[in-house]
Order: C-alpha cells, then structure tokens, then sequence
C-alpha cells in the first residue's frame, strides 16, 4: 500500500518482497521520512517491514539523520501540512556503515590516519548521541588482509546463520503467543512487564548490568534495548533463560571505538 501511494508499482499489483531502501547520502530530511506538496512517502516508510540501509552514514545531514529519531522509535512518520496529517508505517530495520574518519584510512597499523584520534573524533560526532542509541548493534569491522583472504570460510555459512535466526523468530511468537502479547511477537517490540517476564535476570547478570549502566551512563532506552539484545542473543543460543554471557555479549555490541570501519544496525 505504502508504494502503491507512491506510484512505485503497477495498478493493482501485490509485491511480496520484502524492501531494501538504500538512498544516497545526499538524500533531504524530506527525502527519508516524507513530505512533498502531497505529502509522498519517504524511504523510512517505503523500507517498512524490510531495511533501510544508510550507507557513508555521518555524509547525511545531521537533520536529516536526526529526523529518524521519532520514527524508529515509534515505528510510524507523521507528515504534517497546513490542512492534514498523514501517518505513514515505518517499521524498518535499520543499517548503516561508515568508515572511521574522512580520509578511510582511520586506526592503527600501515597506512592509518596521519591525524588520528582527531580525525575520527571529529567525523564520528557527526552522529547525534541520540540516534547512536537507537542503534542496537555497533561493530568494528578492520580491514581484511591477505592472510584473511587465504583463510578457508567460515564453518556456518548464510543459509546456517539464516536457519538459526528464523528458529529464534520462531520461539519469539510463540512465547508472545503464549503470553497473550500478539502485539509484539519479536523481541524488538517487547516492553513493560511482557519484556521484564521474558529477559528476567539472574543475580550475575543482574549485577553486569547495573555495573555497566553506571560505568557507560547508559540511558533507560539503552538498558531497555540491552534487555531486548540479551534475550535475542539467548534465543539464537537456544537457551531458555538469559544469562551473564548473554548480557555481557550486548553490552559490547553498544559500545563502538574509532578504530576501524564501522557497521550498525538497528534489531
């Protein structure tokens, strides 16, 4: 419906796809959450129950990064003009990569930024701390290097890593089913008491947690988030409760240095 409203696809036709938005850094704050003379769609609802991928993300303009706040929050845009309001779904799942300061040569080794740690420091705060939180997942990714390349792959390949995630997607509906809770049958729409019922922690984790909330300032959407990571993680690990390995896993996974390229998502 939401690309039939902007005239994406043909009369009447269904798509079964899950979309894959990928706008370029140039794109306006109008461009990603909507707007227009008829108040069009943007990519943040055009990607809804798929991804939005944000690539080179600290070239956005910071108004228009900051602009998603709301919706990855609330999982909708309201575009607002003169005579109406239109809401528009943005459920997305959220991807962005950027190399660690503007040269791309940021971090340690042959070739690293001759103006480090400042090059980075001044790119990476190009980001909004608030937007960084809504960012569940934050990886460093170094450089592959030759003997990186002449390794043999990995043991569990795409179709593995796939099976075991629609398992955990699997368990996640049916303990909401169970509970009554159809609003929220993963564990990325989990909230109040549904969410402390199925991340509930033990005393070890327990303690992780408010040690690391108190080291790292983490916010109340930070530790909620965390909750919703562990829990996630457990899933994947097919284990029933959350664990200290578990939370210690999410608790890195918030964290991002200026060391190498980096890659985040939003679950």
């Amino acid at each position: 419906m939401v690309h039939s409203v902007a005239g994406l696809i043909a009369r009447g036709a269904l798509t079964r796809a899950r979309p894959f938005r990928s706008p370029h850094h140039s794109a306006s704050m109008a461009a990603l959450t909507g707007g227009g003379l008829r108040a069009q769609p943007g990519e943040v609802s055009l990607a809804h129950n798929g991804v939005l991928f944000l690539d080179e993300l600290p070239e956005f303009t910071a108004q228009a990064l900051d602009s998603l706040r709301a919706p990855l929050e609330t999982g909708e845009v309201v575009v607002a003009r003169a005579n109406a309001h239109v809401r528009y779904p943005a459920r997305v799942q959220l991807v962005a990569a950027m190399n660690p300061c503007r040269c791309g040569h940021g971090g340690l080794g042959r070739g690293a930024c001759g103006r480090a740690p400042r090059c980075q420091q001044t790119y990476q705060s190009r980001i909004s701390g608030p937007l960084l939180d809504r960012i569940d997942l934050q990886v460093e990714v170094p450089p592959v290097t030759a003997t990186d390349l002449a390794l043999p792959a990995s043991a569990e390949g795409t179709a593995e890593a796939a099976a075991r995630v629609a398992q955990a997607r699997a368990a996640q509906a049916s303990r909401a089913q169970e509970a009554g809770e159809d609003g929220a049958p993963i564990n990325a729409r989990a909230d109040g008491g549904f969410l402390e019922r199925i991340a509930a922690l033990d005393q070890p984790a327990a303690a992780l947690l408010s040690r690391a909330a108190q080291a790292n300032n983490l916010t109340a959407r930070g530790w909620t988030r965390t909750l919703k990571l562990a829990r996630t993680i457990a899933d994947l690990d097919g284990a029933t409760a959350v664990r200290r390995l578990h939370v210690a896993e999410a608790l890195i996974y918030r964290r991002v240095g200026p060391a190498a390229e980096m890659v985040g998502a939003r679950v």
